[in-house]
């Protein structure tokens, strides 16, 4: 079980990494097909595609900085859920000040048949700071 929660770990941390650098190719393998995202004051966003549209419209406009404070994990066969305070900066790339959202998260992840965990189910409570 150690090993599985290091795995997850590693799982948001290279996600918040790819974030930053815009990888979006990246981040399309740490999700699972039928990935569904909740998010105040939208609709759930549901699959890769769907993320992907989106987080393509972003980059465009901004620099995205994420810093993940995780505060726990808990793993249960193949599934295992995580929620942790994110704090979100994204800075214009046209100039402008900085947006921030922070808040907490609520992710359910599930382990794949080769061994590798995918984020599954996601609820994100940011509010602009």
């Amino acid at each position: 079980m150690a090993d599985d929660k290091q795995a997850i770990r590693d799982l948001i941390k290279t996600w918040t990494e790819a974030s930053a650098e815009g990888d979006l190719a990246t981040i399309l393998t740490l999700m699972d097909e039928d990935v569904v995202f909740l998010r105040e004051g939208s609709p759930p966003m549901r699959g890769r595609e769907a993320f992907a549209a989106q987080f393509k419209q972003a980059i465009e406009k901004v620099r995205i900085e994420a810093h993940s404070d995780l505060q726990e994990i808990e793993v249960s066969g193949d599934m295992a859920y995580s929620w942790n305070q994110l704090s979100v900066t994204m800075e214009p790339l046209q100039g402008g000040g900085p947006m921030r959202r922070s808040g907490p998260v609520l992710t359910i992840f599930r382990k794949k048949a080769d061994g590798s965990w995918v984020l599954s189910r996601d609820a994100n409570l940011l509010a602009e700071e």
